[in-house]
């Protein structure tokens, strides 16, 4: 007879953490770059390479008033300047997290839909031992 103490997590376990810690990282990081959280995240896989993380309503005060003086492509530019300058604070802990090495990364934001924001993190096959997208960022 096993106990919870001794219960082995199993895959789909595994898996769920994987994405729930992602998803918390990116609520954590959005608060600590742009200075609010978004209020909702999602991370799923989207094949055995790709984990996408969807988040939602992410516009602070002032980026919203952007919104309302018509400034999006001035927004998105902001937003995306800010995220890919932060490269290694996005990639590193999902690196971490998954235990895969970073082939790319994606960002994107929505300023039509409320600040609806994707990250994307696609790695290198397993196995892979070269240097990471985030190596590449320092150069």
């Amino acid at each position: 007879m096993s106990t919870d103490a001794e219960h082995e997590p199993t895959v789909s376990e595994r898996q769920g953490n994987v994405l729930l810690e992602v998803s918390n990282t990116m609520v954590r990081l959005y608060k600590d770059q742009f200075g609010r959280g978004p209020t909702s995240a999602r991370t799923q896989w989207a094949g055995p390479d790709v984990l996408v993380c969807v988040l939602e309503d992410t516009f602070t005060p002032a980026e919203r008033s952007l919104v309302k003086l018509g400034e999006h492509q001035r927004l998105r530019d902001t937003r995306v300047f800010f995220q890919y300058a932060s490269i290694d604070a996005f990639c590193r802990p999902v690196e971490q997290i998954t235990g895969r090495t970073m082939k790319a990364f994606h960002s994107s934001v929505d300023t039509e839909a409320n600040g609806h924001a994707l990250e994307v993190f696609v790695f290198h096959s397993e196995g892979y031992d070269g240097p990471s997208r985030i190596d590449r960022a320092a150069t």
